[in-house]
Parts: C-alpha cells; sequence; structure tokens
C-alpha cells in the first residue's frame, strides 16, 4: 500500500511538470512572455512551422488537382469552422445556428470529430484489424429525442450541444463523412452542420462560414506550432459568409475588415458578441442573474483555449477575483485537482466559484466545498444582422445546392 501511494504521488508530480512545460510552450505560441527561453522555444518552433506549412501546401495540392477527392453527401452541409487552433466561440454559434434551422423546419444533425473524446482502445483495434471486422460506428451523442453519452466519451463540446439541442441529432467520428452518412441514412436528416470543418477537405461543403475572434484574430500570423494559425490568412477566399466573434465595437473592427476584405472581397460579414446571459449553481436547476456579481469576491477557473476571454467578462460583471486557475485546453479535471481548487478559493476569500458552461460538463463530481456556478453565454448580432437573416433563409429554402 506504502508502495501504491509513493508512485501515485510520483506520478501526480510528474503530471503537474508535464503540464507546466506545455502551459510555458503555449504561452511562447500565445507571446505572453518574452525572455530567453522563450526565444530559443520560438525559433526552434518557427523551423517547425515552416515544415508545417509545407505539408499544408502539399495537401492543398493533392485535393486541387484530384489525386484526394472530396466527398457530396446529397444533402446541405454547412461548415462552421476558423483558421486558428482555439478560442474564437464556434459552440454557441452552432448551437444558434443548429437552433434556427431546425426553427425552420430542417431536420439537423451535427457533425463533430469528437476532440479529446474516450478513443477506441488499441486492444479493439487490433481486434477488428485481425476479424476483419467493419469499423466501429460513429458515437451518436444524440438522437434528437435523448442524449445516450456522457462528456467523456462524448467529449465536452459535442456534449454540450447535444445537452441543449433537443430534436438536434448530434454525432461524432475522426471520419466526417462516415458521421454524415449516418445522419441521413439512420436519422433522415437532411441539413449537417460540420462542426469545427473548415480544414476537413474531405466531405465537400455547400456553405462555409469563418469565425474570427476580434480580440485576438490571428495571433502572431505565423502556422502552428509558432502562431495560432492551421492554414494560411489566404484560406480566408473559401468563406461564404465571416462572423467576427466576441466584438465589443464594430468601429474598433476596421482594420480586421480591411485585412479580411483583402484575401475575400465577396464574403458577407456579420458581428456578433458573446454576451453573458445568466449564472447557473451546477448542482441546481435555478438560473441566477448577472448582477449577483456585483463586488462579489470570485474565484475563477478554466480549461480553454483563451482564458483571458472569460475573465475579463467576469471583472466586467463586477466580480472581484481573489483566485485564478487556468488549466490546458479540454482539459479533463481530476477529482484532485478540483478539490485542491476548492480549498485555495475558500483560503482566498472567495464567496463563490465560477467557471464555463464548457467546463462545467467536465466536472468529475457535481458535489460542490462552496457555491459553484457557470456562466451561460449567447450570441448576440450587433452588425450585419440582415446578412444572418439571408444566411439562415439561404439555408431552410430548398436549394438546389443541397444536393451539391
Amino acid at each position: 500500500m506504502r508502495l501504491k501511494a509513493l508512485f501515485r504521488l510520483y506520478r501526480e508530480s510528474l503530471s503537474r511538470r508535464l503540464d507546466k512545460g506545455v502551459h510555458f510552450i503555449v504561452d511562447v505560441v500565445y507571446d505572453r512572455i518574452h525572455n530567453n527561453t522563450a526565444e530559443i522555444i520560438g525559433l526552434f518552433l518557427n523551423t517547425l512551422s515552416i515544415l508545417f506549412s509545407q505539408l499544408v501546401q502539399f495537401r492543398y495540392f493533392l485535393y486541387k488537382h484530384k489525386l484526394l477527392k472530396d466527398k457530396p453527401l446529397g444533402c446541405l452541409v454547412v461548415v462552421v469552422g476558423n483558421l486558428t487552433v482555439g478560442g474564437t466561440g464556434k459552440t454557441p454559434v452552432v448551437e444558434m445556428l443548429s437552433r434556427q434551422l431546425q426553427q425552420h423546419g430542417r431536420k439537423v444533425a451535427i457533425i463533430s470529430r469528437g476532440y479529446k473524446s474516450k478513443k477506441e482502445s488499441v486492444f479493439s483495434k487490433f481486434v477488428r484489424y485481425f476479424t476483419h471486422a467493419e469499423k466501429s460506428p460513429p458515437k451518436i451523442v444524440s438522437d434528437g429525442s435523448q442524449v445516450l453519452l456522457n462528456s467523456e466519451i462524448a467529449g465536452d463540446e459535442p456534449f454540450m450541444l447535444a445537452s441543449n439541442l433537443p430534436g438536434v441529432v448530434v454525432i461524432c467520428d475522426k471520419d466526417r463523412v462516415k458521421a454524415g452518412y449516418y445522419a441521413i441514412k439512420d436519422y433522415m436528416c437532411d441539413t449537417l452542420v460540420l462542426d469545427d470543418g473548415y480544414q476537413y477537405l474531405k466531405l465537400r461543403g455547400s456553405l462555409n462560414i469563418c469565425l474570427i475572434d476580434t480580440t485576438n484574430p490571428f495571433g502572431n500570423e505565423r502556422l502552428l506550432p509558432r502562431g495560432i494559425l492551421r492554414e494560411p490568412l489566404n484560406r480566408l477566399s473559401k468563406a461564404d459568409y465571416i462572423l467576427f466573434t466576441k466584438t465589443s465595437s464594430v468601429a474598433q473592427c476596421s482594420e480586421l475588415y480591411e485585412t479580411v476584405k483583402k484575401y475575400n472581397e465577396h464574403a458577407k460579414i456579420i458581428y456578433s458578441q458573446h454576451a453573458p446571459k445568466y449564472f447557473k449553481r451546477v448542482d441546481k436547476v435555478e438560473e441566477e442573474p448577472l448582477s449577483m456579481l456585483n463586488n462579489l469576491k470570485v474565484a475563477v477557473f478554466s480549461g480553454i483555449a483563451y482564458p483571458e476571454s472569460f475573465e475579463q467578462t467576469i471583472e466586467e460583471l463586477g466580480g472581484i477575483i481573489t483566485y485564478n486557475k487556468r488549466f490546458l485546453d479540454h482539459h479533463r479535471f481530476s477529482k484532485v485537482e478540483i478539490e485542491q481548487v476548492y480549498l485555495e478559493a475558500f483560503e482566498s476569500g472567495a464567496k463563490i466559484l465560477v467557471t464555463t458552461e464548457k467546463d462545467a460538463v467536465r466536472l468529475p463530481s457535481k458535489k460542490v466545498r462552496i457555491p459553484l456556478y457557470y456562466l451561460r453565454l449567447e450570441i448576440k448580432i450587433l452588425s450585419g444582422e440582415e446578412n444572418f437573416k439571408t444566411l439562415a433563409e439561404r439555408i431552410c429554402l430548398p436549394l438546389k445546392s443541397d444536393m451539391l
């Protein structure tokens, strides 16, 4: 028993060191720190970025010359994505769009790769390979009538979408063409919303919507891993609609607007804001008004790509942050970690603990030491509302492009 306890302590210590190292590299990528070590790591990452850029260009070449082929599915496919890694606020946009399509009579399925969801075991893959069994079916997170999987198996974003969108089918699979076939064949869906699908060239999209976070549009404009770009800025030309997210003021986006128009003159621009809606305690059903934070000592924690935006929102709502804990994006919390957060939050003098809705679905337990709430956000269109109405109408009308 003593040896087991020592091994557990060693494993936890190693895990903390690895997390600290990964946090440091992430901070270098986001240009949050500037010192000699960061500069050396930055030079190494920049070399990898050049290699990554060549691989991206080669992939475009293969699809352009039909050496790799995209596949149509015989229904409308709406692609929602971005050029950067994390942080643009796709999930609320996908939720809003899917709800509107459903209200207009469309049978909607959200297709996701299920990032950070539980993967098929190596043993299961081994058995399937040697028995020549069929490929495993996609994960049905929601069949439209009930949520069938939890956040650990499905992934936090698909689970959140399934929980908030009764009547909408949610399916996860790395092969999103296969997932789309299942949605059409088994659930009679006529509209697929491809979540985070801007770089998924294998499935032919009918309509492409690109999201840009106005608070950090393109980072340092370098590709992964030195920057946050998944592909070069000229890929903005692929978009039919460009949605500016987290917009504080339309007037402040003039420079970003000019940059976007340089790469895409024809895309319709929509300005939106992720507006706070209410707080909800994780162990209760009641919703609390935003005013509850006014001059209240608050502890916050999150595991998202761009935590600064969440923390700024808490302060703008009147909260006085006495404790702040940042985890890596999509971090799966352990009971030990959450207990530590509770302890440190209490010691800081905080009256309540606040996290994001996305993080709330990954909590290992709903038992709370001090009141724990998550912040619910909604999409608010600031400008370009006519463009959004046109987008919704274009999708909802029986178009010829449904068969593209």
